[in-house]
């Protein structure tokens, strides 16, 4: 068990197959791998690598079919449903491609809704609310409904709700996806910000090089299994970029190039 307190997550021998004993599909193939406190890693490949599979795992939407995954000394593998949910309402925030704001809430309604449902109280939440928009730099629209703001401050607004309860781990779905190039690089300098103001371990899944490049560390998946890793070190982004192109050359990953 050594190891366990000083990572926030350790993924052991972890497998996912689908299908039946005559046709059965290895989506992720005895992966093993830790995050630190404090990382902010990317999980890259081409499509139908596992990457998608391996985020749906961590954030407990999906069950593994082997092997196990520890969040401290929490083995989730082994909870049950009831157990899982309450672990990942308590522990885990999540920013999709898609935002999932609701329409009739304002952007400072929809992240005090995630505290609200904490049962936090009425002063600790507005504050709270607060302080992430502030950080975030979207406190001049908290008023506004997700209608009437840009993609790339939904998608703040998204991180803020994802964060506010300060969960252990951040789970990022391809979040720059639906953005246009300003508002990515916006996103991703917020994501910065929040892994090193408020030492957020972040999971990032994407298939954007430019975006993986403001990752700390890179895992490379090719057919369910880990197939390289990239350390970013004290090197400067631009030279981390070209490191992850090269990779993705050799994996197939599509090379979505530097902006």
């Amino acid at each position: 068990m050594d190891g366990i307190a000083k990572d926030y997550i350790r993924v052991q021998d972890v497998e996912k197959y689908y299908g039946n004993a005559s046709n059965v599909t290895k989506a992720v193939d005895r992966v093993s791998f830790q995050v630190s406190r404090g990382e902010f890693v990317g999980v890259m490949g081409a499509s139908g690598s596992g990457k998608t599979t391996l985020l749906n795992l961590l954030a407990t939407i999906d069950r593994v079919t082997a092997g196990h995954i520890f969040y401290e000394e929490a083995d989730i593998t082994e909870m049950r449903e009831d157990d899982l949910a309450a672990f990942r309402r308590n522990h885990l925030g999540f920013v999709f491609q898609e935002y999932n704001l609701l329409d009739t809430l304002t952007l400072e309604e929809n992240i005090m809704l995630a505290m609200t449902l904490q049962g936090r109280g009425k002063k600790d939440i507005l504050r709270e609310c607060r302080e992430m928009m502030e950080l975030l730099e979207i406190q001049e629209n908290r008023n506004k409904f997700p209608y009437q703001v840009s993609g790339g401050q939904k998608q703040r607004c998204a991180c803020a709700r994802a964060m506010v309860n300060h969960p252990k781990l951040l789970l990022a779905d391809e979040p720059t996806g639906a953005l246009d190039s300003r508002s990515a690089q916006i996103l991703l300098e917020t994501f910065t910000r929040l892994n090193q103001a408020l030492d957020a371990t972040i999971l990032m899944v994407t298939h954007d090089a430019f975006s993986a490049s403001y990752c700390s560390r890179i895992l490379f998946l090719k057919d369910g299994q880990l197939f390289h890793e990239l350390v970013r070190g004290g090197k400067e982004r631009r030279i981390f970029l070209q490191e992850i192109l090269d990779v993705l050359s050799m994996t197939g990953g599509e090379l979505s190039d530097a902006r």
